[in-house]
């Protein structure tokens, strides 16, 4: 890390920043008062824009930074009010926009004016040249400013961009970082980085070809991810860090051919020396990755980010075309905020609309069912019943639901392909796909639950019905000796097909409910293994069940074995949890390990890693993460957060600081379980 990075670098870790935002409210009440939405959104973005200072750090030469936390608030009396959270979760055609600049679009949209539209159109039309018009002078202001305080770099690249197109590397993360900017104030979160080292590999060429050399082309890229990670305490979602800044690495063509480019390395390389929460780094393989990738990668696991995630194109491109996605979109994706897979530039897809709660679902049918079935397959019966019926009441409650959450979002919408040409909003079905997604929670903590009752009530017959009933209606109250035998029947993770094929099970009727479904907006649903925040979530709703989990005790997170199991080994969790084919079930959602870091203190624990890794993939997993941990520093951090401020955790699909998470956060990925390979 060269000085000029160190610096900046330095800054950030210090965070002191952070205070000196101001706190203040602008309400904008009186000014959108009988407005309608579209003007209430260049109203929005001008008084925003009106109210934030040119701010940049020493050293900085990016700039953008954001001077006030709030967001402009409002409250009419048609009932209408200030959203802190609106569309996003989705990838937008950097690209396009870095290939044209802002100009170009205006021009564009002008030309259509002169068309045959509708009223509609010509609003929309209107509000898009309003609102990059806008846009362009608050970066006039930002260039007049970086020339005043004699940061010539950052003021020549915006004599450049965004008017006009990128042509360097650096105009083109400076176009994106503004692109960011304006995105966020406008409160659409979690807006991804999407393939990276793919839309920008141009620019790195052609700094290649001007004589710049690697060195300094990773000044610019380590100086781009530290100017991201500046204003993550203002972007977040359910917890600190989870701000949806990922970012796609690697890859396959439509003819098979690896895509992992030189800038690719590069990433990889700044986020190694960062060790930053952002970007997230996943990381796309498969059966053709060489083993060299999988090793070097495990060098950033090691560090302990919890990244990169791994993302296996043998499943995920036939899950996604199967599924009615064109094969050259399917063979681009990119993933959301987490780890839902989602097709960059042209979509409006909702991957994680709803959540499918297995124990859930699973507790219901034993309780209304358990009784009357006289087999372990009649019961199987009853719960493949309730996993249809839940699927239908998912599906049904969004028909008008959704109607109601979609609101327009113009400055999202000018970035997405489809709908500027048609000029239709993302919120009126602009984008070409507009399908949604359900994760999945708490499958293993289901399939363990069956595989008890199967064993101890049907097979053994130690277990009565009406014992295990009452033991679940008294949340084990009394119970132990009965809850010891339910926590010591087979488990998902340890390779047992006595219950792994009991997970396939559930896994296969809802995926085939859910696949393919008419949305009703022009699109289609997926199903999915992850589960997001939801597996504290929806566990707090879910009572005690036959697994030997109490009352409102947390699931597994995403697509990994329930907290309390005792497992032989990693290998062993990697072959229970790739035992479906998991192309039927690719909203995403990855298996997620815990490695305990000592394994990383010699090169031959590397390769043990990333021999995980390669053998996750040839068996046909989908999507994994592994967090490389330890407990006993974790539960010191605990108690003295102020050792460990820079202290990062994969939490479920994102990295942060561990001290900044609430406690139920922290106490989960202290109680997974962590293997030493």
């Amino acid at each position: 890390m060269r000085e000029n990075v160190k610096k900046m670098y330095d800054f950030l870790l210090e965070r002191s920043f952070r205070e000196k935002r101001s706190g203040r409210i602008i309400d904008i009440t009186e000014l959108v008062e009988n407005k309608s939405e579209y003007e209430t959104q260049v109203i929005r973005l001008r008084e925003m824009l009106k109210n934030e200072g040119t701010l940049i750090y020493d050293g900085d030469i990016f700039g953008f930074n954001r001077t006030i936390k709030n967001l402009p608030k409002y409250e009419c009396k048609d009932g209408r009010k200030s959203r802190t959270d609106s569309t996003g979760n989705i990838t937008v055609n950097f690209k396009g926009a870095i290939e044209k600049g802002f100009d170009s679009i205006i021009a564009f949209c002008k030309e259509k004016l002169n068309g045959n539209l509708s009223e509609n159109q010509v609003n929309y039309y209107n509000t898009v040249i309003s609102m990059l018009e806008i846009a362009l002078e608050f970066c006039e202001k930002y260039r007049d400013y970086a020339k005043e305080t004699g940061n010539e770099k950052l003021y020549q690249a915006l004599l450049q961009v965004p008017h006009n197109k990128a042509t360097s590397l650096y105009e083109a993360c400076l176009f994106q970082k503004i692109i960011l900017y304006m995105m966020r104030i406008m409160a659409h979160s979690h807006t991804t980085l999407g393939r990276f080292d793919q839309y920008m590999y141009d620019y790195y060429k052609m700094d290649k070809e001007k004589g710049i050399s690697d060195e300094e082309l990773l000044d610019i890229i380590e100086l781009y991810f530290i100017s991201l990670n500046l204003d993550t305490d203002i972007y977040h979602g359910v917890q600190q860090g989870d701000n949806g800044q990922s970012m796609v690495l690697g890859g396959f063509d439509l003819d098979g051919n690896s895509v992992f480019n030189e800038l690719s390395k590069l990433v990889m390389e700044a986020s190694l020396e960062l060790t930053l929460i952002d970007p997230k780094i996943n990381l796309r393989v498969s059966k053709n990755t060489p083993d060299w990738l999988y090793e070097y990668a495990t060098k950033l696991t090691k560090k302990g980010l919890g990244f990169p995630q791994y993302c296996n194109d043998d499943i995920v491109v036939p899950g996604l075309t199967a599924l009615g996605y064109k094969k050259e979109d399917a063979v681009n994706y990119t993933v959301a905020a987490c780890w839902e897979y989602i097709i960059p530039n042209c979509s409006m897809d909702v991957p994680n609309l709803d959540t499918f709660n297995f124990p859930l679902i699973v507790n219901n049918a034993v309780h209304a069912h358990l009784s009357e079935s006289e087999s372990f397959e009649k019961l199987m019966e009853f719960v493949d019943c309730e996993i249809r019926n839940e699927v239908n009441r998912i599906i049904d409650s969004h028909k008008t639901k959704w109607l109601n959450r979609v609101h327009p979002a113009p400055m999202l919408s000018i970035f997405v392909d489809g709908c500027i040409e048609k000029g239709l909003d993302l919120s009126e079905f602009g984008a070409k796909y507009n399908c949604f997604g359900c994760h999945g929670a708490g499958i293993a903590n289901g399939a363990d639950a069956l595989a008890a009752i199967k064993k101890l009530v049907y097979e053994e017959k130690s277990v009565a019905k009406d014992e295990l009933l009452n033991a679940l209606e008294s949340n084990f109250e009394n119970c132990e000796e009965l809850r010891n035998k339910l926590l010591a029947c087979p488990k998902m993770g340890n390779n047992d097909d006595y219950v792994d094929s009991l997970g396939s099970m559930i896994m296969e009727s809802f995926s085939n409910e859910m696949n393919g479904r008419d949305n009703g907006y022009g699109g289609f649903w997926r199903a999915g293994t992850g589960s997001a925040m939801e597996y504290i979530w929806s566990a707090r709703k879910c009572p005690a069940t036959a697994d030997g989990k109490k009352a409102g005790e947390a699931y597994g997170s995403s697509f990994s074995p329930a907290i309390t199991t005792k497992l032989n080994g990693p290998l062993s969790v990697i072959q229970s949890f790739t035992k479906f084919d998991m192309k039927k079930i690719i909203n995403g959602g990855p298996l997620t390990m815990e490695v305990h870091d000592t394994v990383f203190r010699n090169e031959d624990g590397e390769k043990k890693v990333a021999s995980l890794v390669k053998a996750f993939v040839m068996l046909g997993g989908h999507q994994l993460q592994i967090n490389s941990i330890n407990r006993e520093r974790l539960l010191d951090a605990q108690k003295h957060p102020e050792n460990y401020p820079n202290l990062v955790v994969r939490v479920w699909g994102w990295s942060g600081y561990f001290c900044e998470l609430d406690l139920e956060y922290q106490n989960h990925v202290i109680s997974r379980t962590e293997f030493s390979v």
